[in-house]
């Protein structure tokens, strides 16, 4: 049982009510807190840096949606462009000039995108990414690394592995052998296994699909060498380069991870931080690539919710912010200010750590072992992350709940919030030490 000190009735009543409607309690598997043994929080209202729930109880807010609240909570300029929007209509299944509008800071901020076609959510890019793939080069295998989470996408979802494998069997119920035996499993920033797997199958890979930087199996950078080589590989083959900037388009640079890492892939997936806090997906790319969809060509891609006016209005109020008041460098301040003081906590309790942090995001694993791939990530002490991650929540911070997930900031987490969150990972290390005694 996990370590909590603090009731949460109305959260446990509301979670025992909706498991009676919704499967699990949740409309989304990593909500319902089961990877650390309890139950979650149910959320009545964000301000800024903070959630509050219906306990009445505050929690400093190191989740910001998944990464996509990159202005917080309620910031005024995007609370107003969903005002002034709802007053004309919130959807009319038609073309509006706020698609247009939105397209063009997407376009005009990363260079690899010529033209984008926006969509509902960020799972359902990729599985049109994907489609657009194989529609383009006319071949069926993609290649995907163990431990990259790309959205509830059935070609996807094929068991995990660390050497190069044709995938077998679906890695869920339900998926069908069909959807996932042309999907190849790869080590994450193994070069030498891409290599491999190149020389036996590129003609007929249609794509690799890639996190730049992936956020699901701890923080893990691609590697110079392995992203390098990817762009070499996918270009002489002919097979298309995917990066998935879900969760990185627009979080570290307004260019996206990819500005700095240097690479253009052929294809970018985004999602999160385009719907400023509503659900929103695009894909973009070449315009010659982009070209192939309907109606302008023949591979079928379409969504009647796509582009409605709320997204539409939110996802430009957020860039045009980001554009025009970049917070990037006061995020990165504030990250910094973040893994000095958790990195001193940590190591002067004499704990077995890996703090990895770039710009606003983070993840904290309690081993001494170095995370470079999904392996490593599965070794970690799983046991003592559920302890520290209730000791924080009982002391208002609220924690991602799955070990392997990353950590994000958001502008609005200053010095003072900073403060705050250091103060109750030293309570909470403090607690720890006297509950293992």
């Amino acid at each position: 049982m996990p370590e909590s000190r603090i009731l949460r009735p109305k959260s446990q009543e509301a979670f025992r009510r909706a498991k009676r409607l919704i499967p699990g309690g949740v409309n989304s598997p990593a909500r319902a807190f089961s990877a650390v043994d309890g139950d979650p929080p149910f959320i009545a209202r964000g301000d800024g840096p903070r959630i509050f729930d219906i306990d009445d109880l505050q929690y400093i807010d190191c989740s910001c949606a998944r990464g996509s609240l990159i202005f917080g909570h309620r910031h005024p300029r995007i609370v107003a462009a969903i005002e002034e929007a709802l007053k004309a209509g919130s959807s009319f299944a038609a073309p509006t000039l706020r698609e247009t509008e939105l397209a063009e800071l997407i376009v005009e901020a990363i260079p690899s995108i010529e033209m984008v076609r926006l969509v509902d959510s960020g799972a359902e890019a990729i599985t049109s990414a994907i489609r657009l793939a194989r529609g383009f080069t006319g071949r069926d295998m993609i290649v995907k690394f163990a431990g990259g989470y790309h959205g509830d996408v059935d070609a996807l979802m094929v068991a995990t592995g660390s050497n190069p494998i044709l995938a077998g069997m679906p890695g869920c119920p339900g998926v069908s052998f069909g959807a996932t035996n042309g999907t190849l499993i790869l080590r994450y920033n193994d070069v030498a296994a891409l290599e491999s797997v190149f020389a036996q199958h590129g003609d007929l890979i249609a794509g690799v699909i890639v996190e730049p930087i992936a956020t699901n199996m701890g923080l893990v950078s691609g590697t110079a060498a392995f992203l390098e080589t990817l762009r070499r590989l996918t270009q002489e083959h002919e097979s298309l380069l995917i990066f998935d900037e879900v969760t990185t388009g627009f979080r570290l640079a307004y260019g996206g991870a990819q500005q700095l890492v240097g690479i253009e892939p052929d294809i970018t997936v985004l999602g999160k931080i385009i719907g400023g806090g509503t659900s929103a997906g695009a894909f973009g790319g070449r315009r010659n690539l982009m070209h192939r969809l309907m109606p302008a060509g023949p591979i079928q891609q379409g969504a009647n919710g796509a582009g409605n006016a709320i997204t539409m209005a939110a996802g430009i109020a957020t860039l045009r912010e980001l554009r025009d008041h970049p917070p990037y460098e006061a995020m990165e301040h504030a990250g910094q200010r973040l893994e000095d003081g958790l990195r001193d906590l940590l190591t002067a309790d004499g704990i077995p750590h890996q703090l990895v942090r770039l710009g606003s995001m983070w993840i904290l694993f309690f081993t001494e072992q170095l995370i470079d791939n999904y392996d490593a990530a599965k070794g970690c002490d799983a046991p003592r992350f559920s302890r520290f991650f209730w000791a924080m929540m009982d002391r208002g911070i609220y924690w991602p709940s799955q070990q392997m997930e990353t950590a994000f900031l958001s502008a609005m987490h200053d010095e003072v919030v900073i403060d705050n969150i250091l103060k109750a990972a030293g309570d909470a290390l403090k607690f720890m030490a006297g509950f293992a005694r």
